[in-house]
């Protein structure tokens, strides 16, 4: 249970937990609001032996008997929170008179009434079976994290499961966490959206926390792999704040050009090829010499990628791919190996992969950002300032996803072998060139004789391809 800010409409005996609160900034801002309970019956521990189970359940037809002037059928229902089904007698029709029905009549209309109150309903049984049993959302949500890293169709990456534990454990858990499954409806997640508006979180945010919730209450599962708890979720009611102008910052060509003109070391080849293939930081800091780049360093072959120091599997499916350079960069990231035969390009001590992107963040990149009065951004800025570029002059767009590790937008994508032709991908790298000025270093580097950029990718046949 969490005690959150205060709403007339929520009411019942529920019990709260102190262990399990911890106020939100808005409580503590302002000591005079009252907190109210999400109303969430906490989920029980069967202690039986024996379980119910649907399968031993021959179905209800409806046990009809006379009392007075009336008839009345009997039948059984499941109830949420107790052991054994609940007995139910509805009235069915008069003896005789007006409204009299004959004995079929009754046995049809008996059988209308049991379905009519799910006295044989899979799904009701389902869902009271639930809370009897104890299946909380936080026992699903610990499965579901070790089920999604460990599945053998699409296992998740661990940075993935790390930012949904952190969801989970900053708020989720605190808020729904004893809740069980089958009391997650619309209604309920509307006090829950209501709750991470209340702690002034932005429409993304409040998303990304929806969306994880959505996904472990689809993860329950029966035997047959059917939904136990099937919704149709209604954003409308939930009163979801809508995203509008999402900030996805970017770098400008002049930005480019002095963050790269500042850097120094591996810091500045690393800022330069991020600008200039538009790879992610992981794949960029996964690439080894000898197996991942061609002998003048004119191609990178994306095939794994380094999060927190381990070597694991690109993002996608499409993430495998290879990424033509232009002859300028090519040359940097050659003078940046040198004399190696192996080994990963980017490395710490002792040669083993860089253990901490955010680091390289906070010590390096963000610093140098404030130097040049620029706001502090991700490495994913790099990659979108070289899709901004490749759009501006005009490079096919499969061509363009197959270099940046995007999927196929439409079948025709399939169908075009342009990402097979080396040649024709090698003079659109030189046409297109880089973007930004990499001719000012700080540190001596062979300088590249300037190119001449054309206005379409395809049209400077003069272009000196790279070798």
């Amino acid at each position: 249970m969490v005690l959150l800010a205060e709403k007339p409409h929520v009411t019942g005996p529920w019990e709260v937990r102190q262990g399990d609160i911890e106020k939100s900034p808005v409580l503590e801002a302002d000591p005079t609001v009252k907190p109210f309970v999400l109303p969430f019956p906490t989920a029980r521990l069967d202690k039986r032996t024996r379980k119910p189970s649907m399968s031993r359940r021959s179905g209800q037809c409806g046990y009809i008997e006379q009392r007075g002037k009336w008839f009345y059928v009997r039948f059984r229902v499941d109830v949420v929170g107790e052991e054994k089904r609940r007995y139910s007698c509805v009235r069915l029709c008069p003896v005789s008179g007006v409204g009299s029905l004959n004995k079929t009549e009754r046995k049809r209309r008996a059988m209308e009434i049991v379905f009519e109150n799910g006295a044989n309903s899979v799904q009701r049984f389902r869902e009271a079976e639930a809370v009897n049993r104890g299946v909380s959302f936080r026992e699903q949500a610990e499965w579901w994290l070790v089920h999604m890293e460990t599945r053998k169709r699409k296992p998740v990456k661990p940075a993935t499961i790390r930012s949904w534990s952190h969801c989970l454990d900053k708020r989720i858990y605190r808020l729904i966490g004893d809740a069980p499954l089958s009391a997650l409806t619309n209604r309920a997640m509307r006090d829950f959206v209501s709750a991470l508006v209340a702690e002034g979180l932005s429409p993304n945010t409040i998303r990304i926390y929806v969306q994880t919730v959505k996904m472990i209450v689809a993860s329950a599962v029966d035997e047959n792999g059917e939904q136990i708890y099937p919704r149709k979720w209604n954003h409308d009611f939930m009163d979801m704040p809508e995203i509008k102008n999402a900030h996805a910052p970017s770098f400008t060509v002049e930005q480019v050009t002095k963050i790269i003109s500042s850097a120094t070391g591996w810091h500045r080849t690393l800022y330069a090829l991020l600008a200039g293939s538009g790879l992610r930081i992981g794949e960029a800091l996964g690439l080894e010499i000898g197996k991942h780049l061609s002998a003048d360093c004119s191609t990178v072959t994306v095939r794994q990628s380094v999060w927190n120091g381990s070597v694991q599997q690109p993002k996608t499916e499409n993430a495998f791919r290879e990424v033509d350079l232009e002859s300028s960069l090519a040359s940097l990231l050659k003078q940046h190996v040198g004399e190696r035969t192996s080994g990963f390009v980017f490395h710490s001590f002792g040669g083993r992969p860089i253990a901490s992107q955010s680091s390289i963040l906070k010590h390096h990149l963000h610093p140098l950002l404030t130097a040049i009065d620029c706001e502090k951004t991700g490495f994913h800025s790099f990659r979108r300032f070289r899709v901004t570029h490749l759009r501006k002059n005009r490079v096919p767009e499969d061509l363009l996803r197959f270099w940046i590790g995007h999927a196929d937008k439409s079948i025709t994508d399939s169908y075009s072998r342009v990402k097979e032709d080396l040649e024709f991908r090698q003079l659109c790298a030189a046409n297109v060139g880089l973007g930004f000025d990499l001719s000012a270093p700080l540190t001596p580097i062979e300088k590249q004789p300037a190119k001449e950029v054309a206005h379409h990718c395809t049209k400077n046949d003069e272009v000196e391809i790279a070798a």
